[in-house]
């Protein structure tokens, strides 16, 4: 079921992106094989508070718990690489290739395997060997410079961009892109997806409003950054918010219209001198009224009015209810999978695993019992 239903995918715990880019691989119908390292006797706490069994990103996986500090796991690790068509790890870069898991062994053999590689600042660089997380691999692609309000400091965009847009999604775009090549020539590839370069491409369209002249790099300015009266999200009445984007003249002229608005100084839409201005008497009529009953007036029209959602609002608009675009999966409320599929439509995604070795899945790739009582006997599952 799903679109992917037939590629084998095998992936190395690790935090962020891998697993969201896995996840996503899964929702979409490959079998994913989450390979558990055994954590260190001393470990500190860290990510690794979170309770598993909520962890979102590790839904629909099976998952094997090998100590790759012994042989017998070390191999039981390689074998299931060598049944793979796609590879997935988020080290810093040498760490699979110490383990004796790095691109030369595994493509040797498994000529054909997609060797799917997520890191920060990439596999080369002077930068590639430090530590970091979203906000500084957002800092070097000019995105996070660019966001915030206007005479204030860059704003943390939560982890969306790099992790989730730059990480994530160009992760699967790469390995995928990597797999139909590797359909036709017969040879795998390795596919390095840093977050720093995603986030940079990210931001083309801004570059290409900067190479136009039309971007100032004062944040907060701009069309797309909050600058615009008429893109930007209001205060309502009762402390809640509503975002409003009618860029377009005939969508700005019914926005106008709809809430109400007729003063002659509002028809200066593209009047940047005046944007400051429009924008404070725009947020003191938008205080007259509710966030509820602001959207009763305009949502749903060719305004560009939306309410801004809390999460626990969002699963319950009736327009994301109608779709589907959130579901609960052992209790917990998430987003579905995504894109939607008019024949191959994914299963429902299954709760992360947190029980057990993984022996079901071992037999389901090719390990004997013989085998598998052999390794959980030398301690490696």
């Amino acid at each position: 079921m799903g679109p992917l239903h037939g590629v084998k995918i095998v992936e190395f715990a690790a935090l962020g992106p891998a697993p969201m880019g896995a996840m996503i691989l899964a929702d979409l119908g490959a079998e994913v094989v989450r390979i558990e390292r055994k954590p260190p006797p001393n470990a500190k706490p860290g990510f690794e508070i979170f309770d598993p069994k909520l962890d979102i990103l590790n839904r629909s996986r099976r998952v094997v718990r090998l100590d790759l500090k012994k042989a017998e796991g070390l191999d039981a690790a390689r074998r299931l690489v060598a049944g793979a068509d796609i590879l997935i790890e988020g080290f810093r870069p040498g760490v699979m290739e110490r383990l004796g898991l790095g691109p030369d062994e595994s493509l040797a053999a498994n000529p054909r395997l997609v060797y799917g590689r997520m890191t920060g600042w990439g596999q080369y660089g002077p930068l590639s060997q430090s530590a970091g997380h979203d906000i500084n691999y957002l800092s070097l692609s000019g995105a996070l410079h660019a966001i915030g309000e206007a005479g204030g400091k860059p704003v943390v965009p939560l982890n969306l961009v790099a992790d989730c847009g730059g990480g994530a999604m160009l992760l699967v775009v790469g390995v995928l892109a990597a797999l139909t090549e590797a359909r036709s020539s017969g040879h795998g590839q390795v596919v390095d997806a840093a977050m720093t370069d995603g986030s940079a491409l990210l931001m083309s369209m801004m570059y290409t409003l900067k190479a136009m002249g039309q971007w100032s790099q004062a944040r907060g300015t701009n069309l797309l950054d909050g600058g615009a009266p008429f893109y930007d999200t209001y205060r309502c009445a009762d402390g809640k918010y509503i975002s409003i984007g009618p860029i377009e003249p005939q969508f700005y002229a019914l926005f106008l219209h709809k809430a109400g608005i007729d003063d002659p100084d509002f028809s200066q839409q593209w009047e940047r001198s005046r944007w400051p201005e429009l924008k404070t008497r725009l947020a003191t009529h938008l205080q007259t009224r509710s966030r509820d009953a602001w959207c009763a007036l305009l949502e749903g029209s060719d305004a560009c009015v939306a309410p801004v959602l809390d999460m626990d609002e969002a699963p319950e608009h009736p327009h994301n209810r109608a779709r589907g675009t959130f579901i609960e999966v052992g209790g917990v409320v998430q987003p579905a999978p995504a894109p939607r599929f008019s024949r191959s439509i994914p299963a429902q995604p299954r709760p992360p695993v947190v029980d057990g070795a993984g022996e079901d899945v071992l037999a389901d790739w090719g390990f004997t019992p013989a085998e598998i009582d052999g390794l959980r006997t030398a301690g490696a599952l």
